[in-house]
């Protein structure tokens, strides 16, 4: 047998359930509690209630709830192999929305100790990649070589790639998928990888998006540079990041293509 967690009603069809509280909980309306009873409420509320609680807290972005998502999370450790468990679905997408140093570590935790599974994880890997997790490697390291394709591609996005994950995400270039393929690409160039230049560039000059411009920086040529002040220039959605991008470019053409734009923003009429 493998190291995965039983899940108790697997094959039987039945939802399933936490421990359940020693009373039944009184009905609580979540957007009339503040910010330190929502809070309390959280990690022990009943499945009646436990989702739309922590929908709330991510609503608030508190960050004084991460530690109560995170319980809530463990409380249902062992469930949902086949089908997603919501409070633990409701608990990460919250996290997500919390953002923040605290909330991927927690996700992280969750992950590496294989508090979530089946469904479930996959959206656990998702806030993880959203909020830039760092891993343990041996559990990145197995998710970058999960069956599934969704998976594979979002352990790409999660921070902090230990020297282990190389050879993976070098082979990740080539994968079936073509997400993989380009999450692999966005790794490799966050991590300084040359490899990944040829991929980029092309991307870059044929399908820009945020997370390619994103990773783009640390493996910038002379070939970047102008199409980072060509996309500034013509893609409105995308000129904030390729600006950002050319900020962080030690290269003198960067300087001079944040030259120019800077003129031409400045000079009359310009934006109308």
């Amino acid at each position: 047998m493998g190291d995965e967690q039983l899940d108790l009603f697997a094959e039987t069809g039945i939802a399933p359930q936490s421990p359940a509280p020693d009373l039944v909980s009184p009905k609580l309306v979540p957007a009339d509690l503040d910010d330190d009873a929502l809070i309390a409420a959280i990690p022990r509320a009943d499945l009646a209630q436990a989702s739309a609680l922590a929908a709330e807290a991510g609503r608030r972005r508190l960050v004084a709830a991460v530690a109560a998502l995170e319980e809530l999370c463990r409380r249902f450790a062992g469930f949902g192999l086949e089908r997603a468990v919501p409070e633990q679905v409701a608990a990460l997408r919250a996290l997500a929305l919390i953002g923040g140093p605290r909330s991927a570590q927690a996700v992280a935790r969750l992950i590496a100790r294989r508090i979530v599974q089946g469904p479930s994880k996959k959206v656990a890997i998702r806030s993880a990649a959203e909020l830039r997790s760092a891993l343990p490697a041996e559990t990145l390291l197995a998710l970058l070589r999960d069956a599934d394709p969704e998976i594979r591609a979002d352990a790409c996005r999660c921070a902090g790639a230990p020297p282990a994950a190389i050879p993976v995400l070098l082979d990740l270039i080539d994968d079936g998928d073509g997400k993989v393929r380009v999450a692999a690409c966005c790794a490799l160039g966050r991590l300084g990888r040359r490899e990944a230049r040829p991929a980029l560039v092309r991307l870059l000059r044929d399908a820009p998006t945020g997370e390619i411009i994103d990773a783009i920086p640390k493996i910038a040529d002379e070939d970047c540079v102008i199409i980072l002040g060509r996309i500034a220039r013509t893609q409105p959605a995308l000129a904030d990041a390729a600006r950002d991008a050319l900020e962080t470019i030690d290269h003198p053409r960067a300087r001079q293509a944040l030259a120019a734009l800077t003129a031409e923003r400045n000079q009359p009429g310009a934006g109308k």
